[in-house]
């Protein structure tokens, strides 16, 4: 590839509604164009990246064993109200209708398009297993699409559905996943962690989600350095702290806090420490009022509380409720007192330990100092995890203690089990002639995404730092005047004739511009290896090798650049 047969379009500064490093720097490095909210064109030299990441997903799911096939991204809606998600999906879902008035969606995810392909098809257990997985368009209309390609409304996805006839074949082949996905994120050339998940809106049982570990990441990932344990944090058990023994205590008091409605105002102002402190939260399910009970210093976790018998679904409760219920406007509210036939009351296993606690006094600028559970209080009426574990926290394998760090979520892997199946009758028959309901697996990567997530894991001041796997090209060569010495622009093209033949992708700048503008250009597009080619060298029957990452370059003898530099693209 030449330069002046390709399309290089690059910015020196980006847009100033560019909100994080990889929207700015695929912006600002040509690689995309927004066409509106969350939606966007992929330049040439994008697309090369994403080519790239399709073609190793691509191998390494035929290696599993996946069958490729390719779905339509308009679908019915009659199979969306089939599977009952017509209604669950909410306004992400873009749906309209056709000239006949018949309801379409533009796919999100194809769970019910891939079910009604099977339960088609497939008849006995004689065939089954099987895998299909695609690479295709997907769109979910974000409420507000952000951060570029991270969080766009129209995203290329590759996701995978299993059919099995036991619950066991599925497990093996959800494990099979596992190794293909890690194998996958490893050969992309990215740091990243599998973590225990929540299944979320799709569904199912077992749920692991795979992060390209980075500062910029949306999720939080509690883990163990001392194990492999990792599970996100929605999903991280946050364990019992020891039994208390509370002995002696002083007596409940009632203090002014004028003003102090957060824990960490309330601990200041009252000298006291915020590990103290405990706030509750209230929360309505139908017509009935809980009070949920944290320490001050943790948060609560609603992935958890939604999953609490009797509390799925939730809602906060309105400062009307919170009034009629407990007599106080929030800020001050607490357990102490309330009506425990109109209150449910669920403490954090944590708060369920403490002693000698803060908390509101139902009464505005008030609040209570040394509230002890069964004196001052009843019992919780449930004791359950409802909190984000935090760095500190035993690990729930009992292997040491959790750290957290921050992940880009780029895969998902789910035992959906029967839920689509059952929905949509995807039915066989066994070895004794009797009709059973598929097991299924759902397996996702976000194809975009990874381009994304690799730019937020590596960059620095000068642009884009890719790894050699997925970048646009593997090395570029810069000549030194190309188009005045007859040299330099011999031994470029022998160079770039010589790499080709060997199976390096590289691409040669041949464009009339100034050294300093080329070096600019291919240190922002993240091409990890550079050449350069110039008279001066050429004397000494040497070219200057330099990789992204490196702060000095090289000088390499003419007759061992190739093989120098196809031992940096194997190491």
């Amino acid at each position: 590839m030449r330069a002046s047969q390709f399309f290089v379009s690059t910015l020196k500064e980006a847009p100033a509604d560019a909100e994080v490093v990889s929207q700015k720097l695929m912006l600002r490095a040509g690689m995309i164009k927004r066409l509106a909210a969350g939606i966007y064109s992929w330049m040439p030299m994008g697309l090369r990246v994403v080519r790239k990441v399709e073609r190793i997903v691509r191998e390494e799911m035929d290696r599993a064993g996946a069958i490729e096939l390719f779905m339509p991204a308009v679908q019915p809606g009659e199979l969306w109200q089939e599977s009952g998600r017509w209604e669950k999906y909410g306004p992400e879902l873009l749906r309209f209708k056709d000239r006949h008035a018949r309801d379409f969606v533009i796919g999100p995810t194809h769970e019910e398009v891939i079910t009604d392909i099977v339960r088609r098809e497939i008849k006995s257990y004689r065939q089954l297993p099987k895998h299909f997985y695609q690479i295709q368009t997907k769109f979910r209309d974000e409420i507000r699409p952000r951060f570029g390609v991270m969080r766009g409304r129209e995203f290329t996805m590759k996701d995978g559905y299993s059919f099995h006839a036991s619950f066991e074949d599925l497990q093996r082949e959800y494990d099979n996943m596992y190794q293909t996905y890690g194998r996958i994120f490893t050969r992309l050339g990215l740091q990243f962690r599998a973590v225990a998940a929540d299944t979320g809106s799709i569904g199912g049982t077992g749920s692991h989600e795979f992060h390209v570990l980075a500062d910029s990441g949306e999720d939080a990932i509690a883990f163990c350095p001392d194990s492999d344990y990792a599970a996100n944090v929605e999903l991280a058990e946050a364990l019992a702290p020891g039994k208390i023994s509370r002995g002696d205590t002083p007596p409940m008091e009632k203090k002014a806090t004028p003003g102090k409605i957060r824990c960490e105002d309330v601990a200041n102002f009252l000298g006291t420490q915020l590990t103290r402190t405990v706030k509750a939260i209230a929360v309505m399910h139908d017509d009935e009022f809980y009070l949920l009970l944290v320490r001050g210093d943790h948060n609560l976790n609603e992935v958890k509380v939604g999953k609490l018998p009797g509390l799925d679904p939730f809602r906060f409760a309105t400062d009307e409720e919170v009034e009629r219920f407990l007599g106080c406007r929030p800020g001050y509210i607490g357990p102490v007192g309330v009506d425990r036939k109109q209150v449910r009351v669920i403490a954090d296993r944590t708060v369920a330990a403490m002693d000698n606690f803060v908390c509101g006094a139902n009464e505005s600028g008030y609040h209570l100092t040394g509230a002890n559970w069964g004196r001052d209080l009843p019992e919780p009426d449930a004791v359950a995890d409802i909190r984000n574990v935090v760095a500190g926290d035993a690990s729930p394998d009992g292997q040491g203690t959790l750290d957290i760090c921050r992940g880009i979520e780029v895969g998902h892997i789910f035992q959906l089990r029967t839920k689509y199946a059952e929905a949509l009758a995807c039915k066989f028959l066994d070895e004794q002639g009797k009709e059973r309901v598929m097991e299924m697996g759902c397996y996702g990567i976000g194809v975009t995404r990874i381009v994304g997530s690799a730019i937020e894991q590596g960059n620095d001041d000068k642009g884009i730092i890719f790894p050699a796997a997925i970048a646009p090209f593997e090395a570029v060569i810069v000549p030194m005047g190309y188009h005045k010495s007859e040299a330099v622009r011999a031994a470029a093209d022998k160079l770039r004739d010589d790499l080709i033949a060997v199976g390096v992708d590289v691409i040669l700048d041949d464009r009339d511009e100034r050294p300093g503008s080329m070096f600019a250009d291919w240190e922002l597009i993240g091409v990890p290896h550079r050449i350069v080619v110039g008279e001066r060298g050429l004397k000494e029957g040497k070219f200057e090798y330099k990789s992204r990452r490196d702060a000095e370059a090289t000088m390499v003898a003419g007759g061992e650049i190739v093989p120098y530099l196809r031992g940096k693209l194997c190491g």
